[in-house]
């Protein structure tokens, strides 16, 4: 699926957009990999990648699926956004659509990997406490991710919220740490 959608890259995101409002789920992931493929390449103008941030946006209730949300949002949202206004990821953050709220989390990818972690941070803190398991694995897989980049900073995080955030979100945030260190979060959970 997604090396044939590379190939069709170049298709206007008018075309896109049509595929990403059919009824088969196959289409729709389709479409979210020709955003995707589209947001990557380098020669993209910076018209088209708005073009594509929005069909993305304005399309969201199409993208219902964190599969779906896991292939576009670093590239397409996270690309359009870095060094810009991060507030449209805060109110994806708040929003009542679960697949919104793991578009805001992991479109932060991007950040992470250009040395900016500050916003992974502080959307997970709006999520830390998400009721739905998707959102819940996301924030324990990006949390994780910026601590790679400073672990001391995903440490004060975890001292913050870890006796209280549900326990997949910990275990995933804890999984790269040594045995000791893990348990020591888990036991925080346990003594509340």
């Amino acid at each position: 699926m997604f090396s044939l959608a590379k190939k069709f890259q170049f298709m206007p995101v008018e075309e896109v957009v049509k595929l990403l409002r059919d009824e088969n789920f196959d289409h729709r992931l389709g479409a979210v990999s020709i955003l995707d493929w589209k947001a990557r390449n380098k020669k993209t103008s910076l018209e088209e990648r708005h073009a594509i941030y929005t069909a993305y946006i304005d399309n969201h209730q199409w993208i219902n699926d964190w599969g779906m949300v896991d292939r576009a949002a670093p590239y397409v949202i996270g690309g359009y956004l870095f060094g810009k206004d991060k507030k449209p990821l805060y109110d994806l953050a708040r929003s009542t659509n679960p697949m919104e709220r793991r578009t805001a989390i992991v479109s932060t990818y991007y950040f992470i990997r250009k040395g900016e972690i500050e916003d992974t941070f502080k959307i997970a803190e709006i999520l830390v406490n998400d009721s739905e398991h998707f959102v819940q694995t996301a924030v324990g897989s990006w949390v994780r991710e910026a601590g790679k980049r400073d672990e001391e900073r995903l440490k004060a995080f975890l001292n913050a919220y870890a006796a209280t955030m549900p326990r997949v979100t910990l275990r995933v945030a804890i999984e790269r740490f040594d045995p000791k260190l893990r348990k020591y979060y888990l036991d925080l959970v346990k003594q509340n």
